[in-house]
């Protein structure tokens, strides 16, 4: 199955709820109750099961569910020279809810290494076969961009990179030796979860930033700047993505607004291949921002939720994918869920039995709409 073909018309963002077996052999592996051997062959017990649920529901690429993760996209950025981490119990504020987080901060000149997700990958691509494509989900270049530019992590990072130019360079050229990495081991299908964009639309994102003394039009900017340097040179034959998210934490976000202000940035000019789009509720507004979007990109419309356990209606879902289709069209537009279902251990709030009955409907609703 050609890498050319992705996106697929049903698609998903990656990460599915964590089953209890691997919950409970990581919570006895940090007990110091078994092996790391105990718990990577659990894990991957768990990976064929999950792999082939994805298949026995009919869709075109599987990925490992971010089981060996605990977070979306710190434990990525843990793979790289000069980054460290710790448990200090602080986390980020989202709607009603903290979601815990560790410390993660700049301790020396970031370089890339040989990555531990490139050989987790390698565990997933075994799993392909005639019909499938194995993709991988990593954070994106502007999220390890923006993590070591907020203001509690400032300082450390002044210690080794005097201007924001100097840690977009270094941050960019270790993504793209990375990204060869995953090339090499086969990987074609290449996912960049990013929460950046969806951070500075909306009004109070102005008023922060404003409050900061910070030219929003210039973080737009460097975020662009990142994510392309990031993607230079890419293989042709590579398909990489864009996830775009405005948080996901146990069924909670971090910010609301439109996609109208980011739209002349990342619409119109990051190099990648697709958008998965949030489109799941009143949060992301309209889609006439879809008619920023350059003509050699798909657009995957996140309308399905995962936040809730509760279906969609099947026909409002097709209606609001004709009315995004007035503003780009249906043949650039597939479908997916706004986000994944566990984007952190934790997972959000429904059970594994409606995570699967929402895909289902993706599909279903896909089938109907393009045939």
């Amino acid at each position: 199955m050609t890498a050319l073909q992705e996106p697929f018309r049903y698609d998903y963002v990656g990460s599915f709820l964590r089953p209890e077996k691997v919950k409970k052999a990581k919570a006895l592996y940090e007990d110091g109750k078994i092996e790391k051997e105990e718990l990577d062959e659990t894990i991957n017990e768990a990976i064929r099961e999950v792999v082939a649920k994805q298949k026995d529901l009919g869709f075109h690429v599987i990925t490992d569910g971010e089981f060996r993760r605990t977070y979306w996209h710190l434990d990525f950025m843990w793979g790289f020279e000069g980054v460290a981490h710790e448990v200090t119990g602080g986390g980020v504020q989202f709607a009603g809810e903290l979601a815990s987080l560790e410390d993660t901060y700049v301790v020396g000149k970031i370089k890339a290494k040989a990555h531990p997700f490139v050989e987790y990958f390698k565990f997933l691509k075994t799993l392909e076969d005639e019909n499938t494509v194995a993709k991988y989900t990593i954070p994106a270049p502007a999220q390890m961009f923006q993590q070591f530019i907020v203001p509690q992590n400032v300082e450390s990072t002044r210690k080794f990179y005097a201007t924001d130019e100097e840690l977009i360079h270094d941050i960019g050229v270790a993504y793209q030796d990375v990204i060869r990495q995953f090339y090499e081991a086969g990987c074609r299908n290449l996912q960049l979860d990013d929460c950046t964009w969806g951070a500075v639309v909306g009004d109070a994102a102005k008023q922060r930033y404003k409050s900061l003394g910070i030219d929003l039009e210039e973080v737009k900017q460097s975020l662009l700047a990142v994510n392309n340097l990031a993607l230079e040179g890419k293989p042709e034959d590579m398909v990489i993505t864009s996830h775009i998210c405005r948080g996901n934490y146990h069924s909670t976000y971090f910010t609301s607004g439109p996609y109208d202000s980011v739209a002349d940035y990342v619409f119109a000019k990051e190099n990648v291949d697709a958008l998965f789009l949030e489109y799941d509720d009143e949060r992301s507004g309209g889609f006439a921002p879809l008619a920023k979007v350059s003509p050699d990109k798909k657009v995957v419309l996140g309308l399905i939720t995962t936040k809730t356990p509760e279906l969609e209606d099947k026909k409002e879902v097709i209606e609001r994918i004709h009315e995004a289709a007035k503003y780009i069209p249906l043949e650039r537009l597939c479908l997916s869920p706004q986000c994944g279902f566990a984007s952190c251990e934790i997972g959000n709030k429904l059970t594994e039995e409606q995570q699967w009955a929402k895909l289902k409907l993706v599909k279903e609703i896909a089938e109907e709409v393009w045939g």
